[in-house]
């Protein structure tokens, strides 16, 4: 949908799953949308990077579905090939130790990368690319789709009310995508205790679906810290770190991704942030307004945002 630059208009800047599902509601609700996103693609932490002709998860791992409405979205994707099913049984990994297997919530993957299920989302929006300074301050409303310190640093010193409620801290992780020759191990995803660089690992081949022999392995928040300036310097020890973990000769690739801004720490509850500041509507939304931050919870956030702005505006 092309903005048309109406009074009514609703700006909204990030264009991850949480930002597209605000947008698509408030068209739905016929309030005209400007949507923005720094990256040159939407999805934002639904990452996925061509790597050795392939798409490769760099960013979320996976999706698990609660809601009945999120419910139905998946539903459409499962009918239409986008989405599958990956597995409901993930191990425990620790050095010394023998895996263990937890059961748990069906995780599903995406085979052509979960970017490509925001862009199934977006198909029908009309997305600017490109870097903002500042958070545009035109609109009758305006929505940041994004982790706190971003949208903090777009408000600059605008909205000091708003500021102040954007005080959730968030961790940062660095990802590490492997290929070897061959397969060699036999798990789905696992998770890493008391190892002071890895945290996840997720088998990349088995949740696209095509078998490739290719890892992602996520760090701790600890390990990535220091690294955040210089990130490529951290990819030799994670890969010693994966190959000493698994039992496994050196890959034949690999890529290192930095995500500053990777996932919320602590709790809060509210579902989105929406105040009258300035004279007009702003509101925030993201998988850090919610009980838990997940693909669905981010979901849950941008639609419900989006109703309460149709609410307030239509």
């Amino acid at each position: 949908m092309t903005s048309n630059g109406g009074s009514n208009e609703v700006v909204v800047v990030g264009a991850g799953i949480s930002g597209v599902a605000c947008a698509r509601e408030l068209v739905a609700g016929g309030v005209p949308v400007r949507l923005h996103d720094r990256g040159r693609k939407v999805g934002g932490r639904m990452a996925s990077r061509r790597l050795d002709g392939r798409p490769v998860d760099t960013g979320a791992s996976y999706f698990t579905v609660g809601d009945d409405d999120f419910a139905a979205v998946v539903d459409d994707w499962r009918e239409r090939g986008l989405a599958t099913p990956w597995t409901d049984t993930f191990h425990v990994l620790a050095p010394g130790a023998e895996p263990e297997a937890k059961s748990g919530p069906v995780r599903w993957g995406a085979p052509g990368g979960l970017r490509s299920l925001v862009e199934d989302l977006a198909r029908d929006l009309d997305v600017h690319h490109g870097e903002l300074d500042r958070a545009p301050d035109d609109g009758a409303a305006l929505v940041l789709a994004m982790p706190d310190p971003q949208a903090v640093r777009l408000l600059g010193d605008d909205h000091p009310d708003v500021r102040r409620r954007l005080d959730r801290p968030w961790e940062p992780v660095l990802a590490l995508a492997a290929r070897w020759p061959e397969r060699a191990w036999s798990f789905d995803g696992a998770f890493v205790h008391d190892d002071p660089v890895l945290e996840w690992v997720a088998d990349d081949g088995r949740r696209r679906g095509d078998g490739a022999p290719v890892l992602v392995a996520h760090s701790t928040p600890a390990f990535a810290e220091p690294h955040l300036a210089d990130p490529q310097a951290a990819a030799g020890p994670m890969t010693e770190a994966l190959c000493a973990l698994l039992d496994l000769p050196a890959p034949t690739s690999t890529h290192l991704h930095r995500w500053s801004l990777a996932k919320p720490a602590g709790e809060r509850e509210d579902p989105f942030l929406l105040v009258e500041s300035d004279g007009r509507a702003v509101g925030v939304c993201g998988d850090a307004w919610g009980p838990t931050s997940k693909v669905e919870t981010a979901w849950l956030s941008g639609r419900a945002l989006g109703r309460a702005l149709v609410d307030r505006l239509a």
